[in-house]
């Protein structure tokens, strides 16, 4: 789905209202723990997002983002890591305070909603940013930051002992992210599954209904029946598509059930991701 700029922003500004209060009350000694997220303590989550919200401001905006062009140029020839780019924002603001790391990332989030409201209408429709997998419109970012807050959120939540937070937009525009990115997702899988097509009916906070084509660019015949069907706890899908649940505990509890062509289902959520 396609959300108007004045919804998807006031999502934007909900989450980062959200995570905020989530850092807010998360107790101080958990940010010097390990977080739900393999390998990163709590507070590397937050440089972490610190860095990567600063250069997705700075590209909105426009202008270069030097951490970004900085490891782009350390590569030397080498294709573009994720990790290594996450490793080196996080290695950079590992010699701050917590404190000092939670707010260079509320003021890298402020920004970025600043840039995002002096954008023209024409610049919102058309500028592209150069990220992490490519040239995306600002929609699109805008829409991954809300997938990166929320899931890094959680994350952080749950390596405070804090209970979660579950609204619908973020799980929503997660699970919609990740259906979004099916036919990336599958061609760096190696998979080729053009011409076929999956239903995906989800219920709940998040909830929503989307039918997709699995090749690049493809759109189903509405009059024709989908190759699979996926149906469950918006919840769930979107842990899946984060990589924060196991499929088969979710599929055996019965939050996510299959149909029509089961491979083809179970191949989709396998692929599934909620980010690059």
């Amino acid at each position: 789905m396609s959300l108007d700029r004045t919804t998807l922003v006031a999502a934007v500004r909900a989450e980062r209202e959200g995570l905020g209060r989530t850092i807010q009350f998360a107790p101080p000694g958990s940010w010097e723990q390990p977080s739900a997220c393999p390998g990163w303590w709590n507070r590397d989550v937050m440089a972490h997002l610190a860095g990567q919200d600063y250069s997705v401001a700075l590209l909105v905006a426009g202008e270069d983002a030097p951490e970004f062009d900085e490891y782009r140029a350390s590569l030397d020839g080498e294709p573009f890591s994720m990790d290594g780019f996450n490793a080196r924002l996080v290695n950079v603001r590992s010699g701050l305070h917590y404190r000092d790391g939670l707010t260079h990332w509320g003021r890298a989030a402020d920004l970025l909603l600043e840039e995002v409201a002096a954008l023209s209408d024409a610049d919102w429709d058309a500028r592209r940013v150069d990220w992490v997998a490519g040239e995306i419109g600002v929609p699109y970012v805008l829409q991954s930051r809300v997938v990166e807050w929320w899931v890094h959120g959680e994350d952080i939540r749950a390596g405070a002992g804090m209970p979660e937070r579950v609204e619908h937009w973020p799980i929503h525009l997660t699970s919609d992210l990740a259906i979004r990115m099916l036919p990336w997702s599958l061609d760096r899988a190696g998979l080729d599954l053009s011409g076929l097509s999956v239903q995906i009916d989800l219920e709940g906070a998040g909830q929503g209904s989307w039918r997709y084509g699995l090749g690049a660019n493809e759109v189903p015949d509405p009059d024709t029946k989908p190759d699979a069907w996926i149906t469950g706890r918006a919840k769930s899908f979107a842990l899946v598509a984060a990589k924060r649940i196991d499929l088969d505990a979710v599929l055996d509890v019965g939050n996510l059930v299959v149909g029509g062509d089961e491979e083809l289902a179970l191949t989709v959520l396998r692929i599934l991701r909620a980010y690059p």
